[in-house]
């Protein structure tokens, strides 16, 4: 049934990859019900496309220092974002609130809860994340991507739902490549976003030149690296005569995931969601020092489900990853097993799971 159009539905989510990736994919889930959305987001989002009747700057501040004055300045910027999202619900009307983590989330989700308005959270990570963690007593419902939320109140389990993580349509339509036959050619998919790139660039190249020459003659790599090292790392591959692809970026991700036989990433969110739902062998390497270890927690997921092999960044040497690679590469059947246990772990549904969701929330 569809949502009033003077009634649209509000989804907040501030303005990285993955929270606005998920974000988009309940957008589209969403219209296809007839159902208006509209974004609250920060303004890291400016340059993201996404299908929303209207875009709505809301201020923010995340916790980055502990001290009086810092502390004092993120307060006082939440405040002000609280008083701007409470004029903006009250404009826009929105049936129900939804909530994609992360510190822009806080003002419109708070606000929304003050006034009355259902809300729903969505928690990307295996490990709810510091600003859900303040929201969550005060919402509706929370839409989980994994079955086991790590440091979650137990007062909080009657409103959480397992719907899986939303992934982005592109995604989906990998999901329905096969794992590629290993044959004389193995394709190694790197990357890492702008917080991992570099250490792969570090790492991997070096661990490469440490492999037997007959394997280095089979590999074909696709690296993401940050435009300053993107030169170096072609170079290095090209003095090893590994066949390398080497960009900063690459538009068509998700496809060349389904083509790679083996994957070497860091562990964020909406990539265990990739991985998983399209069901690709990784080994994972989680990125340090992260808030309440969430890309740990995500990269063992995967691992328990035996689809990956997690890496903490202290081991994550030349030497380690070389070992790694050899043993993967000389067992081929071990590859395929775990692309099928990545994959037993993915949703490819969790779109509409978390719209079913959303919709009770309103009412609907």
């Amino acid at each position: 049934m569809a949502i009033e159009s003077n009634k649209p539905i509000l989804l907040c989510a501030g303005g990285t990859a993955g929270h606005l990736f998920p974000a988009a994919a309940l957008a589209a889930a969403l219209t296809a019900r007839g159902v208006a959305v509209e974004l609250a987001t920060d303004r890291r989002a400016a340059h993201f496309e996404f299908a929303a009747r209207a875009v709505h700057l809301i201020p923010s501040a995340t916790v980055r220092g502990r001290d009086p004055i810092s502390l004092a300045k993120t307060v006082a910027m939440l405040a002000l974002g609280t008083a701007k999202a409470w004029a903006l619900i009250g404009r826009v009307k929105p049936s129900v609130v939804v909530g994609f983590g992360g510190y822009p989330t806080v003002p419109p989700v708070l606000a929304a809860t003050l006034r009355g308005v259902p809300t729903v959270l969505h928690e990307q990570n295996g490990v709810m994340g510091r600003a859900n963690r303040f929201l969550a007593p005060r919402v509706t419902a929370i839409a989980t991507s994994v079955r086991t939320l790590a440091k979650i109140d137990p007062g909080l389990q009657s409103k959480i739902v397992f719907t899986g993580n939303p992934v982005r349509p592109p995604v989906i339509a990998a999901a329905a490549t096969p794992y590629p036959v290993l044959d004389d050619k193995l394709h190694l998919l790197v990357f890492g976003g702008s917080q991992g790139a570099r250490v792969m660039a570090e790492i991997v190249p070096p661990a490469i030149a440490r492999l037997d020459a007959s394997l280095r003659a089979r590999l074909s790599v696709v690296q993401q690296a940050r435009p300053e090292d993107a030169d170096h790392v072609r170079a290095d591959y090209a003095r090893l005569g590994v066949a390398a692809e080497v960009a900063p970026f690459f538009n068509d991700l998700p496809a060349r995931m389904a083509a790679a036989h083996l994957i070497v990433s860091r562990s964020g969110a909406s990539t265990v969601a990739e991985l998983s739902t399209i069901g690709r062998p990784a080994i994972l390497v989680p990125l340090p020092h992260a808030l309440d270890n969430d890309q740990l927690v995500n990269a063992g997921v995967l691992q328990d489900a035996g689809g990956a092999v997690r890496i903490e960044q202290r081991d994550f040497t030349p030497e380690r990853l070389a070992t790694e690679l050899a043993h993967l590469a000389a067992d081929p059947a071990r590859l395929a097993t775990m692309a099928a246990c990545a994959k037993s772990a993915g949703t490819t549904d969790a779109a509409e799971r978390l719209a079913d969701v959303v919709m009770r929330a309103a009412g609907f």
